[in-house]
């Protein structure tokens, strides 16, 4: 797996690239505690994530509970059809915002905003 952070639009992106298992899932986080001084607001990008297990999920709802506490959100962007199951099954879909591409993700911040 390969992680890759940007910023845009003062929202942090973060790439998933790979398998987001229990044997990577460490590096997400720690990439996500690196980074979550620089913004509340975070975009998981994962249109190149093919898999994603049970600790990878707890990892990212693990990422989601740190965001919300300084008062941000992550959202979730082009989720593939696998990661989209384990979303589906755990009803993990119920405490995302899960959005088709990546440019709709970062806007709807400004959305909840009201900017």
């Amino acid at each position: 797996m390969t992680l890759e952070y940007r910023q845009e639009n003062m929202v942090g992106i973060i790439e998933i690239n790979g398998r987001l298992d229990a044997y990577n899932s460490p590096k997400l986080r720690e990439l996500f505690d690196s980074v979550a001084d620089k913004t509340v607001n975070f975009v998981f990008d994962m249109k190149a994530c093919e898999f994603v297990d049970s600790t990878g999920l707890g990892t990212i709802v693990a990422c989601l509970k740190s965001a919300s506490q300084g008062g941000g959100d992550i959202h979730i962007a082009n989720l593939q059809d696998k990661p989209r199951m384990v979303f589906d099954i755990t009803r993990a879909h119920k405490i995302f915002d899960i959005f088709d591409d990546l440019e709709t993700a970062i806007n709807s911040f400004d959305e909840d905003f009201g900017d």
